[in-house]
């Protein structure tokens, strides 16, 4: 099945009360395994794409690629959206010539002004190529390529603002962080996310940071219109620890263990546990 928008698979979601997980990837072994367990759970799934990531994978057409060779390879039937994660401007416009079906501009460091003339700009390109578009207000806390914010919370009329420019989806900032979450963490705001849904409607909501957020938050979060939830510190995680335990219990040095397909084999694994259990926590298994 060749790449979908995201704007279906969430707009379902939205009306099903549950979320579509975004787990970003980093390299083959991450998309194999995302889109595997993707397949296997019989969900919806968008795959997400750093400027960073996207520059490792040596550029987006490397992305499109790699995503659409496995989709056939694989013989991929659920819908599989590719979405560059925290676009600039300029990764906007490389992504959608590119080949990408999704894209997201993160203008919520401009001042509101100049969030909405970008993204109503972006928003126009992504109609016209028929891709789903995402934007944000109010920064999401930790760091994101180089952005760094502290977990504010967006102002629900400036979300408004927004949301009516046409964007498929809109993150707002709840109180959430990227990468690992603090000890002194106040948690969400629900306050803020029940007061931008009010106005903002049928239009699903996107929760990032969702490595860490206790379940009974995430279910909430769903229950106030959150339709997108992004991963990817938690899979970084399992990869990493289940890298280390293979090569600390000396693996790599019996036979061919240290043949990158072998040494690579249990983070691998990792994710692929990991995605399965967000799709159930999510509630999109069997919603593709």
């Amino acid at each position: 099945m060749p790449l979908v928008n995201a704007k279906e698979m969430l707009t379902k979601a939205k009306k099903g009360h549950y979320a579509v997980g975004q787990f970003n990837i980093n390299n083959l072994e991450w998309t194999k395994a995302i889109l595997l367990t993707a397949q296997e759970c019989n969900s919806p799934v968008i795959l997400g794409v750093s400027e960073g990531a996207g520059k490792y994978m040596c550029g987006y057409k490397t992305v499109v690629g790699m995503v659409n060779g496995m989709l056939e390879e694989l013989k991929i039937t659920v819908p599989v959206a590719l979405h560059l994660d925290h676009g600039s401007y300029e990764g906007v416009k490389a992504c959608v010539a590119a080949g990408f079906s999704s894209v997201m501009f993160d203008g919520s460091h401009y001042p509101i002004e100049e969030n909405i003339a970008k993204t109503k700009e972006l928003v126009a390109l992504a109609n016209e190529k028929g891709l789903s578009i995402e934007a944000e207000v109010g920064a999401i806390g930790g760091e994101e390529d180089g952005v760094i914010g502290q977990g504010e919370c967006a102002d629900p009329q400036e979300c408004k603002m927004i949301a009516d420019l046409g964007v498929t989806m809109l993150a707002a900032g709840i109180g959430n962080i990227h990468g690992k979450y603090p000890e002194n963490w106040a948690g969400l705001s629900f306050e803020t996310l029940d007061a931008v849904q009010q106005l903002t409607g049928e239009m699903p909501l996107v929760l990032h940071g969702g490595t860490g957020i206790p379940e009974d938050m995430i279910k909430k979060a769903i229950s106030l219109g959150v339709s997108k939830i992004n991963v990817n510190t938690e899979c970084q995680l399992a990869f990493a620890a289940a890298t280390r335990e293979y090569i600390e219990a000396g693996k790599d040095k019996s036979g061919k263990g240290f043949d990158p397909r072998k040494l690579l084999a249990p983070g691998f694994e990792a994710i692929k546990a990991t995605v399965k259990e967000k799709m159930e926590l999510f509630g999109s298994v069997n919603k593709a």
